[in-house]
């Protein structure tokens, strides 16, 4: 929406496409109109202000394509221009069609910008694909977590994706390494976690009884003397799940900042290991519009893989 500082925009019609389709009314205000506050939002929506094809429509009322939006003037400040996100190198696309794309994202690289970072993966995406109307990222990873990443180029794709991660209808699988000998061939871990900040305002996760219900399956892949390499699947995608669920059992995963074992990082660090050992490895679910199957694989980027080979090294040298 076009922004002039302390001036009232004029009425505007918005004709939905299938890039909007599919998103809640309000919702797809908040989006239009950055800035302005939700309760001034949600007022004009109450007071049938915002008409779509000529009618009142209630908050929750989903877009469909072809609808005509009216929008009464509304009133916001100039935003602060910020420089756009470089378009950088090309991301990885390992599937795309009309509805989404499955990128391999580089470990370092945050999904979106935000928490001191100004761009992220959805950002330079959006730079280097000008020519899709809609990128919106269906899932998150973690800065340092590489991997398999769904980005829906359709409203309606997104909604459904969105509904199958709810349903736990898409197979998300991390491959990881912990210090210590994990016994078990597989285990079901179900522990809730509780999100809070610091007192310096970081976001941290911990298991508590009041948490949100969380469930992950671990399978034992590979073990050395001293390491152990996992598999884990994901039921839930809670935040930090995979690091908070394996530090609270005793296996934090190796080269995390936040909830590893830090003297161990340091070592690891020597060794070559300069980030945290996560990667997002397998992905399977059904076509968010066709229902076909998709499954898609990442193999273990080169600076995992190369750590792996270094115990193999280590232990090979052990019983030589």
């Amino acid at each position: 929406m076009t922004t002039i500082e302390s001036k009232a925009i004029a009425v505007r019609h918005e004709r939905i496409d299938d890039a909007a389709a599919g998103q809640r009314i309000d919702n797809y205000l908040l989006r239009l109109a950055k800035g302005v506050p939700k309760s001034h939002v949600y007022r004009i929506l109450r007071s049938g202000e915002v008409r779509v094809n000529g009618r009142r429509v209630q908050q929750t009322y989903r877009l469909q394509e072809g609808d005509e939006v009216r929008i009464p003037p509304i009133r916001i400040a100039e935003p602060t221009r910020s420089a756009p996100a470089p378009a950088g190198k090309p991301l990885p696309v390992v599937y795309e069609d009309d509805a989404l794309l499955v990128i391999d994202k580089p470990s370092g690289k945050a999904v979106h910008g935000g928490s001191g970072v100004s761009y992220g993966v959805i950002e330079q995406l959006r730079v280097q694909r000008p020519e899709l109307r809609m990128l919106e990222l269906a899932h998150r990873l973690d800065r340092e977590t590489s991997g398999l990443l769904i980005v829906a180029k359709k409203r309606s794709a997104l909604t459904a994706l969105h509904d199958m991660m709810r349903a736990g209808s898409v197979e998300k699988r991390y491959l990881t390494l912990v210090p210590g000998r994990w016994t078990n061939a597989m285990q079901h871990v179900r522990a809730p976690l509780y999100k809070y900040l610091t007192p310096e305002g970081e976001r941290r996760v911990r298991v508590a009884e009041d948490g949100k219900p969380a469930h992950s399956i671990v399978r034992l892949v590979r073990r050395w003397r001293d390491y152990s390499l996992l598999e884990v699947e994901l039921k839930t995608g809670r935040t930090h799940q995979i690091r908070v669920h394996l530090a609270h059992l005793g296996f934090p995963l190796c080269g995390d900042d936040k909830y590893g074992d830090f003297a161990l990082n340091k070592q690891l660090e020597g060794e070559g290991l300069r980030r945290m050992f996560l990667h997002a490895a397998l992905l399977r679910f059904a076509h968010p519009l066709s229902g076909a199957a998709l499954s898609f694989a990442s193999p273990l980027p080169d600076d995992l893989q190369s750590f792996i080979e270094r115990l193999d090294a280590a232990e090979k040298n052990a019983h030589g």
